[in-house]
């Protein structure tokens, strides 16, 4: 699919994988709008050239589809991509007691539920686009999972559970979106140097990259970014979960 002169949402767009893949999308003539919170923005350099920051969150309608309105303003939406997420780790049942529920239900939000927000707010949009070939194909939307989501450690499982759903979601929306001319992917990052492990020692640091079969070392935020453009460009890849991950495969913790 032709990226160039059309837009795109990319959410947690600030930093991280969504900050690589908002550059990357930029750099490949499309405008996008990046979603992220307003902290988030705070805290972040300058968007690149090519990407306008907007403020909200992932699990309130009324931000996401302001924020897909922006984007429609600045071309047809052809593309959007979840990567606005939260991690934290307890366990079930721990000497402190047992996990606390509203914790888990923040993670299940933002991660799983957030992502669904987008998902169907995203396709509503896309699917008033013209068709850019004689197959009917309108445009894309990716979803971050997780190699927790087939892996999760222990003290995972909120996030395991949050980005299962995204996996289990990535099939039925791909065959209902078919008929508008939507693809939906997912990928499913290992270990990603990114702000979420700011606060890792570099001993740690280390440890976590000799875990990684091949390459021996941390993924890079802009080797999702080229996964998205990738994915973009197979127009016969719909309804898949790909692994982007070294072929690690977690221990129990």
């Amino acid at each position: 699919m032709e990226l160039a002169g059309s837009s795109a949402l990319v959410t947690g767009g600030a930093s991280g994988l969504g900050g690589a893949t908002a550059a990357a999308l930029a750099g490949a003539g499309v405008a996008v709008v990046g979603l992220d919170l307003a902290a988030a923005w705070e805290r972040a350099a300058a968007p690149p050239a090519g990407v306008t920051a907007v403020s909200g969150d992932v699990t309130a309608p009324d931000d996401v589809q302001a924020a897909l309105d922006a984007a429609g303003g600045l071309g047809p939406l052809r593309i959007a991509v979840n990567c606005a997420g939260v991690g934290t780790a307890g366990r079930i049942l721990s000497r402190s007691g047992v996990h606390d529920l509203a914790l888990f239900d923040r993670v299940v939000r933002v991660n799983l539920v957030g992502t669904f927000n987008v998902l169907r707010l995203a396709a509503a949009a896309i699917s008033h686009t013209e068709p850019v070939d004689t197959a009917g194909q309108r445009g894309l939307i990716v979803n971050t999972a997780s190699v927790a989501a087939f892996d999760g450690q222990i003290g995972q499982a909120a996030y395991a559970a949050s980005k299962g759903g995204v996996v289990g979601l990535t099939l039925p929306a791909a065959r209902d979106l078919a008929q508008f001319g939507i693809r939906v992917v997912a990928i499913a990052p290992g270990i990603i140097d990114t702000p979420m492990l700011a606060g890792i020692t570099e001993e740690f640091r280390v440890a976590l990259a000799a875990g990684v079969p091949h390459p021996s070392r941390l993924g890079r935020p802009d080797e999702y970014a080229r996964l998205v453009l990738a994915i973009a460009d197979l127009d016969y890849l719909n309804g898949e979960v790909i692994r982007l991950d070294g072929a690690l495969r977690m221990p129990p913790r």
